[in-house]
């Protein structure tokens, strides 16, 4: 077993909190971004970010809000739609990864989850040297709005068969990604794919898609 290391990554004023483990001759870092209402301690993250871990992926699990923005947005869900500061909070930690010396040069990639996954697309529109592919589970990638055109990173969009509205808009925002966005259907799964086997679904695609994207390094050339 991997043991994770508690690491701040400084944003915006704020120090927010992350779980990082790399487990010995990673092939790649997994950054993950997770979804409304949700934190680093998310149980379907922290079950996809072990699979990958197996898969020879370090990964960071963080909180995308410190502790008094998450008691405030409990009681507004505002901050959970703010893509922007989310987005912005991402793409410091993915600089973040890029000055570590476990994790500079290793290829990295974005996971993320519900308006997660409009916060990684963001990121990857900003950093497109350093983000190398992208996942997204049962995500919101409409939320990314004009990014989603200025996404240069291999993306796939990861939906419940079940969770109809999210598969249309899913579907619309692969329209907008330059590309072959691949959109990867779990049949029978709902938004938070707690059925049978759907969760192990995920793992598995997210892990073939990141065993075939994240190659090379991670620093940018030039």
């Amino acid at each position: 077993m991997v043991s994770e290391e508690a690491v701040e990554i400084p944003s915006q004023g704020v120090a927010l909190h992350g779980d990082l483990a790399v487990p010995p001759g990673a092939r790649g870092v997994v950054l993950f971004a997770h979804g409304s209402g949700s934190s680093r301690h998310s149980p379907r993250n922290r079950a996809v970010a072990a699979g990958l871990r197996d898969a020879g992926f370090g990964t960071l699990l963080m909180d995308l809000l410190t502790p008094v923005e998450e008691r405030e947005d409990d009681a507004t869900a505002r901050l959970r739609f703010d893509v922007g500061l989310l987005a912005g909070r991402l793409a410091d930690a993915v600089d973040r990864l890029a000055d570590r010396p476990d994790t500079a040069d290793l290829p990295l990639g974005l996971f993320g989850a519900s308006t997660g996954a409009a916060a990684a697309l963001v990121a990857a529109a900003g950093r497109p040297a350093r983000v190398a592919a992208v996942v997204s589970r049962g995500g919101r990638p409409d939320l990314a709005g004009d990014a989603l055109p200025r996404v240069a990173a291999p993306v796939l969009l990861i939906v419940g068969g079940a969770d109809e509205l999210v598969l249309g808009l899913n579907q619309e925002a692969a329209r907008l990604l330059p590309g072959v966005p691949s959109v990867h259907v779990v049949p029978g799964a709902t938004h938070l794919f707690p059925e049978p086997g759907a969760l192990e679904e995920v793992t598995a695609a997210a892990g073939d898609w990141f065993r075939e994207h994240l190659t090379g390094g991670g620093r940018p050339a030039g």
